[in-house]
């Protein structure tokens, strides 16, 4: 059966990037794919296949925010083909020490959502040994825990977190992980810190800032892929 949601007009590579964000996956395909075509505008999860620099298929395909739309699309990514596969997204910072700007790998996340947890995780999830082993030397390596909610209610939840060892927390990692596992597609995790709270109030960002950072936070994915 063709998938119902991905609506590929290219064929996908084995390798892919997955940002959470459309405009995004444009961003990285501009920057990483000598000549990107769209794959996908379905739904609004833009997705772009091409060559990089090297010769390399690379896909980029956005996955929305949160892990229902994350697993919906790397299982369908799955069926297409791809076989190794980066989350290149954001995180807010628990760790106070953590800087805006600064890149992270996610060596295991905290299933804390709903959708890792429904898929059968009741702990730590890792990533792909052999994809974290190349991406630990181009970011610092961290636990993350895994949410559901951005506008999290629940003060008591980041007590929670880093009691449990996370250092930042973002959205899709932990079903990612768990996912990846089940339908044969090695996960890695790649993170921009987007968000800190010094004295528990949230600050940004900025744009121009956050656009420089995801450049170098794809090119350090692109990098990772290559060296298999």
């Amino acid at each position: 059966m063709s998938p119902l949601h991905l609506r590929p007009k290219t064929p996908y590579a084995p390798d892919a990037l997955l940002p959470g964000d459309p405009g995004r996956a444009m961003a990285l395909a501009q920057q990483l794919l000598t000549e990107p075509k769209m794959s996908n505008h379905n739904r609004g999860l833009w997705g772009y296949s091409g060559e990089t620099a090297d010769g390399r298929p690379l896909s980029i395909q956005s996955t929305g925010v949160g892990g229902p739309s994350a697993a919906l699309v790397l299982q369908e990514l799955a069926e297409l083909g791809v076989e190794r596969a980066i989350r290149v997204g954001t995180c807010g910072a628990l760790d106070e020490a953590l800087e805006l700007g600064g890149l992270l790998c996610a060596e295991a996340a905290l299933p804390e959502d709903g959708t890792s947890a429904a898929l059968g995780a009741s702990g730590p999830v890792e990533p792909d040994p052999a994809l974290l082993d190349r991406l630990r030397p181009r970011a610092e390596a961290v636990t993350v825990a895994s949410t559901d909610l951005f506008y999290e209610p629940d003060t008591s939840a980041r007590a929670r977190w880093i009691l449990a060892g996370a250092r930042a927390v973002e959205m899709e990692a932990a079903t990612l992980f768990t996912l990846g596992t089940r339908v044969g597609v090695a996960m890695g995790c790649l993170l921009v810190v987007s968000d800190v709270f010094p004295g528990g109030e949230r600050r940004r960002i900025t744009d121009d800032d956050l656009a420089s950072s995801v450049e170098r936070m794809g090119a350090a994915a692109l990098e990772a892929l290559e060296e298999a």
